[in-house]
């Protein structure tokens, strides 16, 4: 029995702690219990040295002594406040306006607000329960399908795990050991690519069911001019004088050598303030140029826009760290409140202590997590899941698929705080060892977690939703009218589509890996990009092997190489007893 505990303890140890997973037991306890428990053991069967205890508050004060993970209060608040102080009610209203006249149009504005909640809350939970207030109640009045609304309502929300500034990206940088920037650079377009793919869902739909998503009558459309127009061709007009200036800023000021990515931010951060500035003239001035519409849409748009697009440009150029361009826009938030008057000591309270739990609960898992890796490493439990994960048929694409089966499967019961402290730390080494780059596979990662929200019957976001969805017959403040509740079962099936669109987006990163753009370093030892028409290639050359085989290896992370040194002094010098018996 000692011998077989000895030879499978790794194993051993990562069943127990999927057991107690599974069982419901609060994660970042459930991964120190097993920590503590299977070190003891360790210690007694003599794999371990009895100084790993020892280790543990040199690891713990570590945690509290990382500058990246400050950025989850900063971001966190700054949502927190943006979205508690009107914002998501005032662009919803707004866009709903705006897309109102076209079939499915309340859809779009709810994908379009999620992606600016998603780029400026960060947390799931607030904007799927914000949206789920504000906007189910108008799309269930106006005969929306209960799928359709329910389904939109939380894959929108879930964008806050892939578009900057991203919670996930934050904590999936610190565990792979690369740059928050780079994730956020690398995320970027692949973002905006899983939000055009929900428009072209919706867009489907119209087309061929629009009974699901009727347009906005007549008489829900609030904003007209005097002469009953829509005042859209005013709101035309002032956009493309804006991308106009924004292009023309691009061409003739902005280096040619400069990265999609900044180009973007820099452009667009450029194109609001032509029109922010227009329509301030318009209204000081009292020139009329612009309709009502068109002055709504700018000054509800622009604000939150400006201070995204300040935010990432900023840690895009290199000019401030995550950390300090959280803080700035935690400024921003907390001066946009203030200007629209909508700052109060019981906001600030609420934002304050939300913000609180949020991080107390990240850094809770991520010491739990931390305790169960240092006994997991100390006998080799990383070695074990290296060898178990390369020697996959495949090499990188047979990895690949593997890991994000696993992390799909997972996703039914972990969330992406749960499934980052414990599956990547483990999975990135490996990810290192095959030749993939890392912040190319912290990307893909993060989009699959995004899954761990939708798919039934676990999914976070469906219960979210729940929580403020009409569960029984109500009776519509507006029209008068009775109207049915939403179901779970019309939440579950409305979510199915999303979690397609999702999975599709996986394939995507996989198939166009140059998706994922970010300046990658040039200094010796940096990995490659992964080429996936030369994996394939190889791959019919060779059998067996991993793809890419004699590419450089990145260096692995600092903090990677610390574990593994500690791990060394802790173990080795307890191994010697341990065999003499045999001798």
């Amino acid at each position: 029995m000692t011998e077989f505990l000895i030879a499978n303890m790794a194993p051993i140890i990562f069943a127990s702690m999927v057991l107690f997973l599974l069982v419901g037991f609060p994660v970042a306890f459930a991964l120190a219990a097993n920590g503590i428990f299977f070190g003891l053991i360790g210690i007694e069967l003599g794999l371990l040295g009895p100084q790993l205890f020892q280790a543990l508050p040199d690891r713990i004060f570590g945690i509290m002594n990382n500058d990246t993970l400050l950025a989850i209060p900063f971001f966190t608040f700054m949502g927190l406040i943006l979205e508690r102080s009107g914002m998501a009610e005032d662009l919803l209203d707004t866009i709903g306006q705006l897309f109102g006249p076209l079939r499915g149009g309340l859809a779009f504005a709810v994908i379009f607000v999620g992606a600016l909640l998603a780029a400026t809350t960060g947390v799931v939970a607030a904007s799927v329960i914000s949206m789920g207030l504000i906007s189910l109640p108008i799309m269930l009045r106006y005969g929306y399908d209960r799928r359709l609304a329910s389904g939109v309502i939380a894959a929108s929300g879930t964008l806050a795990q892939i578009i900057p500034p991203s919670l996930v990206l934050i904590i999936m940088a610190d565990q792979l050991g690369k740059s928050v920037g780079d994730m956020y650079k690398g995320a970027f377009i692949p973002g905006f690519v899983l939000a055009s793919l929900y428009f072209s869902y919706i867009l489907g739909c119209t087309i061929f069911k629009p009974q699901w998503a009727p347009a906005l009558p007549p008489e829900a459309r609030v904003f007209r001019e005097p002469n009953g127009k829509s005042g859209v061709a005013s709101l035309l007009a002032l956009t493309v004088i804006s991308v106009t200036g924004a292009w023309a800023f691009a061409r003739f000021y902005l280096a040619a050598d400069r990265a999609l990515d900044e180009v973007i931010v820099i452009t667009l951060l450029v194109g609001i303030g032509i029109a922010f500035v227009l329509a301030m003239i318009s209204r000081v001035l009292k020139l009329n140029l612009l309709s009502a519409m068109a002055q709504k849409v700018t000054f509800v748009l622009i604000p939150p826009l400006a201070l995204i697009f300040l935010v990432l440009g900023t840690i895009f150029l290199g000019v401030a760290t995550p950390t300090e361009g959280g803080a700035m826009g935690a400024s921003g938030a907390v001066l946009m409140a203030l200007v629209r008057k909508r700052l109060s000591w019981s906001l600030l309270k609420q934002a304050m202590d939300s913000t609180a739990k949020l991080t107390t609960f990240v850094v809770f898992i991520l010491v739990g997590a931390r305790v169960f890796s240092l006994t997991f490493y100390g006998v080799d439990g990383h070695k074990w899941v290296e060898h178990l994960l390369t020697g996959l048929p495949g090499g990188q694409m047979g990895f690949l698929i593997v890991v994000n089966i696993l992390v799909f499967v997972l996703a039914f019961f972990l969330d992406f705080f749960e499934l980052s402290f414990i599956i990547v730390p483990l999975l990135g080494p490996v990810a290192e060892k095959l030749g993939i780059d890392l912040i190319w596979f912290g990307v893909l990662l993060a989009v699959n977690m995004q899954t761990s929200f939708m798919h039934p019957p676990f999914g976070f976001a469906l219960f979210y939703l729940r929580s403020v969805a009409p569960s029984l017959p109500f009776k519509d403040a507006h029209s008068g009218k009775m109207t049915a509740p939403v179901t779970t079962g019309q939440i579950y099936w409305g979510a199915i589509p999303f979690v397609v669109i999702q999975l599709i987006m996986v394939a995507l990163i996989i198939i166009f890996p140059e998706m994922v753009g970010y300046d990658k370093p040039t200094a010796e030892g940096a990995g490659p990009a992964i080429d996936i028409q030369q994996m394939l290639q190889e791959d019919a050359e060779k059998s067996g092997g991993g793809f890419g085989g004699d590419a450089a290896s990145p260096q692995a992370p600092q903090e990677q190489q610390d574990d593994d040194a500690l791990m060394k002094s802790l173990g080795e010098p307890a191994k010697e007893p341990a065999k003499e018996p045999g001798k």
